[in-house]
């Protein structure tokens, strides 16, 4: 039978997609979607945080200059190392942890390179003591209580007292071991303090005072990167230990 004109046309209708309902808008997708983001950004950067607070928290050369006289017209080991670690705040250096060959003893890296434990060798060695060949010296007698984190069969003069947990160390077995604490009035000019950053990867640093309008905190100098920098973050990382080298301090 043939078909008639309208049964054709209805046919016609009906090729093509069908009609689809409109989709709901789905309005907690995106939202879930950007808070997974935030949350993302808040848990990677968090060990960028206290970085950043630390190129913000310096002080001035010239507040240094006055403290570094006054700590230099004082009495006691500690004040004196406070000033030589002040002094090593004015230099501009370039992190850099790069093996070098250096001389023995006193040897050291280009003055504008280094690290962490760069400033405190060098601070010391402001106050003839010269930790290369205190640490080297110590380690050649009982290197297995050293860490053995880096390979090596034997102490090496070029790099042991640049690191960081070899520092650590020596102050455990030679200095006095101070119980860590949030208050300031513990730590004492010249005092040495680890600290723990993100990745168990450990920092050191040297208690200073403060800025005149600073009053009852303790300022570190370190380098965590950006150059030898005078900061009050002491109580921005996880303290590990708190020494005092040598042990006689005129407080």
């Amino acid at each position: 039978m043939s078909r008639s004109r309208s049964d054709f046309y209805n046919t016609i209708e009906y090729i093509g997609p069908r009609p689809q309902k409109p989709k709901r808008k789905n309005f907690f997708g995106g939202w879930v979607i950007i808070l997974i983001a935030i949350c993302a950004g808040v848990w990677f950067g968090r060990p960028l945080i206290p970085f950043l607070k630390a190129t913000q928290a310096g002080a001035s050369l010239e507040q240094a200059d006055l403290l570094i006289s006054s700590l230099k017209d004082s009495k006691g080991f500690g004040n004196g190392l406070a000033a030589a670690a002040l002094g090593n705040s004015h230099q501009s250096v370039t992190y850099d942890p790069a093996y070098y060959k250096i001389s023995y003893p006193n040897g050291d890296v280009p003055a504008n390179k280094g690290v962490a434990a760069d400033v405190i060798v060098r601070s010391y060695r402001g106050m003839d003591l010269d930790l290369q060949v205190l640490v080297h010296e110590d380690m050649a007698e009982n290197f297995r209580l050293y860490p053995q984190l880096w390979g090596s069969a034997a102490p090496d003069p070029n790099i042991d007292h640049r690191r960081v947990a070899n520092l650590q160390r020596f102050f455990e077995r030679k200095g006095e071991t101070i119980t860590p604490s949030r208050n300031a009035a513990d730590y004492l000019p010249g005092d040495i303090v680890v600290w723990e950053l993100g990745d168990a990867e450990k920092h050191i640093g040297i208690i200073v005072p403060s800025p005149e309008n600073h009053t009852g905190e303790a300022w570190v100098v370190h380098d965590m990167g950006a150059g030898v920098k005078w900061e009050n973050v002491l109580f921005d990382y996880k303290i590990l230990s708190h020494f005092r080298f040598p042990t006689e301090v005129v407080k």
